[in-house]
């Protein structure tokens, strides 16, 4: 039997604050699928939580659900604005921390700035760092510690608050004050309490502030919109925000404006760019009873179209939510530090107070005890492992900038290491993603340059973007072009006009036809030819005769079959995938080296070929320059966005190539793999001195200061090891 519990159900975004790592997603949904009838997934790099719940549980419950499992949980506010930059109070505790930490640091590492009562100086300095600098530690170890799990965030905050507090027993109780009179004393660690929670918190800064950028695609698509429609009503043309436009609301589109939304065309006739939705450089030709799309622009005559859908409905707002799926469903990758630290972290503290226990129990006095055991814990201070990524991502990143490449965070660096399979998408990516003029085809007798100049002229009284292309091409090739009188458009066929004297007629077959003018047997292979490699012919006439073929088209970039060979050359398989016809895509290529090839897809389908290939066993990178690439580039196990493209696509991709140049894209996965590779030379490094060095710790073999010392050692071999990358060609 269906009880009611069942039949309604409601769904809830919730915000989730302050997860530190991939366990504590994990910990809040097993707490909010305990709660009879939910059903929730909470996604660690967008901190958001997707909860289905009955009528029995109310949003409330589930904030608090969520806050008695030690985070925090918002529910969605209407008409939000775009909140501000959570990494702005992250990077305030930085800043701060890093002002009071450098004296702290400076002061006991060089002797010559060390004067008398330094140390209250230090610890004046250092508190602040360790208290309030260290808060987010400590609180997360708190509410690991509740939980009973333990993660980095433990043996941050029992490292610096071993250090902090042993300083303290020190100064106080201790004879650390001898010091101070020039005497022998014993050591203290603010240096190491302070200089860690900069070193970890700067680390936490860059990564947050990499995730940020994760719900930048879907702000950049619903931006693209247009703000406000001119609706016809009552007779009466009026401007109101679109907000208020209803389903058959007839609105005026003027010529380059864009569609405020998904229509059918009441009256008139155009081109239509279609660009910033599907990526296609070819503008689609429209008339009475054509469907159209929101944010697309109208490149010719006044259109009036019928709204069809608005709002949530459209295809804009529905593109916006394949996007936010494709994140949703990508797993985040876990730190490499975070997965070796679930073990590491719990040997450490078991280890530490065993040796505090074996000291005191083989009669040590309870100072040579706790030393001993804080030398543990300082040896094992995770300093080293803080750094190990976000310095070899910054060194990586700096040198990928000067390249031309852009990595948005470390998780981006396991994924290509991982790849086999590159989609690449054709206009804007492989191709100019414009179209140009790129040949031209006369009758016997016809002088080429003549046929280019009276077309180019009478292309050049045009808004259609093909006849742009006509005229900067006839204007490059010929020069100045003449003037034109009596212009007229024929509205879906052509142009014509008087240059020189000359009635001259530049569209299609139709267009001549209407004058009882045909293309001879040359020139209508020429236009087949054409055709079939997926490119636009326009005949030409004048002095009635058909006497020329242009032929326009979208250009493969010269550095496209290069690129190509590149990623071959890495293991990769190519694919182009397109929403251009078939002819056109194979040509395109044949000429660059690419076997496979999968066109004519609409933007939904660019997501379900990437989800098939991953279906199929293949870990894939995305390459892409337009909107319609934005969920595909997000779905992709590894995205990368051309530069040139638009900036839904740029922010939906993990890799950024600014030059636009898809070699680029060869260089981005070479520079991954390879700062991959030392952020994991760090990791063992970083654990290599640490476990190495534990031993001798707990035999009360190794000092503090030296602990502090190896410590130390460890993140400058971290930072010179990162430091290489500064070289990558």
């Amino acid at each position: 039997m269906t009880s009611a519990t069942q039949l309604a159900r409601h769904e809830v975004e919730l915000s989730i604050g302050g997860m530190t790592c991939a366990s504590c997603a994990a910990r809040i949904e097993r707490k909010l699928n305990k709660v009879d009838g939910v059903t929730a997934t909470v996604n660690y790099a967008t901190e958001k939580a997707k909860v289905s719940f009955p009528d029995a549980v109310a949003p409330a419950d589930l904030v608090q659900v969520v806050e008695a499992a030690g985070y925090t949980a918002e529910l969605p506010k209407p008409d939000e604005d775009e909140p501000e930059d959570p990494t702005a109070a992250l990077r305030q505790r930085l800043i701060v921390s890093a002002v009071l930490a450098v004296p702290v640091i400076l002061l006991s590492m060089i002797p010559l700035l060390q004067f008398t009562n330094w140390q209250w100086v230090a610890l004046a300095l250092a508190t602040p760092v360790v208290v309030w600098g260290a808060l987010p530690f400590h609180r997360a170890a708190w509410t690991n510690l509740r939980h009973g799990a333990a993660t980095m965030d433990t043996l941050i905050s029992m490292g610096v608050g071993a250090a902090y507090l042993w300083s303290l027993y020190a100064l106080f109780l201790g004879d650390a004050t001898m010091a101070m009179s020039g005497m022998p004393g014993t050591d203290i660690y603010l240096e190491v309490a302070a200089g860690v929670t900069v070193f970890i918190l700067a680390g936490r800064y860059f990564e947050a502030r990499s995730k940020r950028r994760s719900g930048a695609a879907l702000r950049a698509l619903l931006e693209l919109g247009a703000k406000d429609v001119a609706v016809l009503r009552d007779g009466q043309e009026r401007r109101i925000p679109l907000g208020e436009l209803k389903v058959g609301d007839e609105f005026v589109v003027r010529p380059g404006e864009k569609i405020a939304t998904d229509g059918v065309i009441a009256e008139g006739s155009s081109a239509v760019d279609m660009s910033m939705l599907t990526g296609e450089s070819m503008p689609v030709e429209v008339r009475r009873g054509d469907a159209v799309v929101g944010a697309t622009v109208n490149a010719g005559g006044r259109l009036v179209v019928r709204a069809t859908r608005v709002g949530a409905d459209t295809q804009l707002a529905q593109m916006a939510r394949l996007v936010e799926e494709a994140q949703n469903g990508k797993a985040a990758v876990q730190r490499l530090a975070d997965r070796v630290s679930g073990v590491f972290v719990p040997v450490v503290i078991v280890l530490a107070l065993g040796t505090l226990v074996a000291w005191l129990a083989t009669g040590h006095a309870a100072e040579a005890a706790f030393t001993a055991a804080v030398a543990v814990l300082i040896i094992a201070c995770p300093c080293a492992l803080g750094l190990a990524t976000p310095t070899a991502l910054l060194v990586g990143t700096g040198r990928g900038a000067q390249l031309g490449i852009l990595i948005k965070g470390p998780e981006v660096l396991e994924s290509t290491r991982r790849v086999d399979t590159v989609v690449l998408d054709k206009t804007g990516t492989v191709t100019e993603g414009r179209m140009s003029l790129v040949d031209v085809h006369v009758a016997d007798g016809v002088d080429a340059a003549e046929a280019l100049r009276l077309a180019g002229a009478l292309e050049h009284a045009s808004e259609h973007p093909i006849a742009k292309a006509i005229a900067a091409g006839a204007a490059d090739r010929v020069g100045e072009l003449p003037a034109v009188d009596d212009f007229r458009n024929e509205e879906g066929l052509g142009v014509q006009g008087l240059v020189d004297g000359k009635a001259v007629l530049v569209g299609r077959d139709r267009l001549l036809a209407q004058w009882g003018l045909s293309l001879d047997d040359s020139l209508t292979a020429a236009k087949q030819a054409a055709e079939r490699a997926g490119r636009t012919a326009v005949a030409v006439a004048w002095d009635g005769s058909a006497r020329a073929v242009l032929v326009v088209a979208d250009t493969v970039k010269p550095t496209s079959a290069e690129a190509v060979a590149g990623l071959k050359s890495l293991g990769l398989k190519p694919i182009l995938l397109t929403g251009d016809n078939a002819d056109a895509a194979r040509a395109v290529a044949a000429e660059v080296g690419i076997d496979d090839v999968i066109a004519e897809v609409l933007p939904a389908d660019k997501v379900d070929v990437v989800g098939r290939l991953q279906a199929e066993g293949r870990v894939v990178a995305m390459v892409g320059d337009g909107v319609n690439d934005a969920a595909a580039l997000a779905r992709a196990d590894l995205g990368l966005a051309m530069g040139t493209g638009t900036d839904v696509a740029i922010e939906a991709s993990d890799l950024t190539l600014v030059r636009g140049d898809l070699r680029a894209a060869v260089d981005a996965i070479r520079l991954s793999r390879k700062t991959l590779g030392t952020i994991k030379g760090n990791l063992f490094w970083a654990f290599a001195y640490n476990v190495a060095a534990l031993p001798l710790a707990a035999l009360g073999l190794l000092n503090p200061m030296v602990a502090g010392a190896a410590m130390a050692f460890s993140s400058v071999f971290v930072v010179s090891n990162s430091l290489r990358l500064r070289r990558f060609r």
